[in-house]
């Protein structure tokens, strides 16, 4: 089966450099380009590929505001923004409109690679030269002490839920009602100060409960 990909990149020579880089991939696909952000939102309306790739720079609509049209008009897609910026703000704002993966376009082709694999199995992937800054302040000195009184359970359904696992997924592997699963993933994230999903997923990766 082949898995759809899109890129959006106003720089020609980009789009058609990963696009010969991705599609070098068994069963991958660039089904769709975009120079701008409008036109993103708009093919990944049409195509709902398995992974659009962003820049942040965008014209028209940039990576912040294409990955929240893009996550709304296509649930089942995975966002990777694919930038220059090394910056807090920037990251933390994509991750929160839905972004699950964040690439600087200083590493090279393999990571493009690993990072595409990881957003397909449902997986966050963040840059190693990513500013360990952003993920330092979601691991507070705070989190520390409550990770010591994670229960088993609790530890478990982070690590589930950061793999890109749903509650009936969960509950199905526990063989216990959604309500139990939704108990334990609410308690863990009382316990941790975590506010979402993405908090969770960088949690999990942060502490190496799922490989990033």
């Amino acid at each position: 089966m082949n898995r759809k990909l899109l890129v959006a990149d106003d720089h020609a020579i980009v789009r058609r450099g990963l696009q010969a880089l991705l599609e070098a991939e068994p069963d991958w696909q660039v089904c769709a380009t975009a120079e701008n952000g409008q036109v993103a939102v708009d093919l990944a309306t049409q195509h709902r590929p398995d992974v659009a790739i962003l820049d942040y720079s965008l014209p028209g609509l940039n990576g912040l505001e294409a990955t929240r049209h893009i996550r709304l008009a296509s649930p089942g897609t995975e966002v990777l923004i694919y930038t220059m910026h090394n910056n807090e703000d920037v990251i933390r704002d994509v991750l929160r409109a839905g972004a699950r993966g964040y690439l600087l376009k200083t590493e090279d082709d393999a990571e493009v690679v690993r990072a595409v694999h990881a957003l397909l199995r449902k997986q966050p992937y963040f840059s190693p030269k990513v500013s360990e800054t952003l993920l330092d302040t979601f691991l507070t000195s705070d989190k520390v002490v409550a990770s010591q009184t994670l229960t088993s359970r609790e530890r478990e359904v982070i690590q589930l839920v950061a793999e890109g696992r749903n509650n009936r997924d969960i509950a199905e592997r526990w063989q216990v009602s959604i309500k139990t699963v939704e108990s334990h993933r609410t308690a863990a994230m009382k316990k941790l100060n975590l506010r979402s999903g993405v908090e969770l997923a960088l949690y999990a990766v942060r502490n190496k409960l799922v490989e990033p």
